[in-house]
């Protein structure tokens, strides 16, 4: 048996991942065979990750103007980084992998298993909220994360970077074809295939075209 592996950058709709609200393609009465893996409030994890280096921060600026009062509504009204970041992850599609047949129930154990070690994989993204969805056509996981780095040089010492997380965990890029953020999709992607091995199926590979977004096809 042979699957495709798609991994994309998705909207980052926490409501939506969440079921706090349903979309059009959503079959409630499926809802309650979701996985949630966990959900945090983002602006708790802004504290619990960054407070300690806002403090030595502002302790250093001789000039009030300069402070930070709230580095989550600093970022939020910037324009260098995002708040967050989410990722998707797919196996096969509506055809071979249909969430209400016995193929679907095995795409979610897979990526179960493969959602187990991701965060220990990736000590640079913080994971604070993921779930797995089975109520639409394809088991699929959404993951959203923080990216962070410790020791920079420049303003905080432990701050949001998303260049810098995937940097710190050996995705340099480079190439335009092959930004940090799609050597690291094709790490993971490879981490998902090693869990479908396990169970017996191959990864089909359809070529080199990278999707960065989640309106690609």
């Amino acid at each position: 048996m042979e699957r495709t592996i798609s991994g994309m950058m998705g909207k980052g709709s926490v409501n939506h991942n969440t079921r706090a609200f349903s979309a059009k393609n959503v079959d409630k009465e499926r809802s309650r065979d979701n996985v949630e893996f966990c959900h945090s409030d983002i602006k708790e994890v802004y504290h619990n990750l960054f407070d300690e280096a806002l403090e030595r921060y502002n302790a250093k600026q001789k000039r009030s103007d300069r402070k930070i009062d709230d580095y989550y509504e600093k970022i939020r009204r910037g324009k260098q980084e995002k708040l967050f970041y989410e990722v998707i992850f797919q196996i096969g599609n509506k055809d071979d992998m249909n969430v209400q047949s016995n193929e679907g129930q095995l795409a979610k154990n897979i990526l179960c298993e493969f959602m187990e070690q991701f965060q220990e994989r990736n000590p640079n993204l913080f994971v604070f909220s993921s779930h797995l969805h089975m109520d639409e056509q394809t088991p699929h996981i959404h993951i959203d994360f923080v990216p962070f780095i410790r020791n920079s040089k420049r303003g905080l010492d432990t701050r949001v970077s998303f260049k810098g997380a995937l940097a710190e965990q050996g995705f340099k890029g480079g190439t335009r074809g092959m930004t940090e953020w799609n050597e690291w999709i094709e790490a993971e992607k490879q981490e998902l295939s090693k869990v479908m091995g396990r169970y017996g199926i191959q990864w089909k590979q359809l070529g080199t075209h990278h999707c960065r977004t989640s309106n690609c096809g």
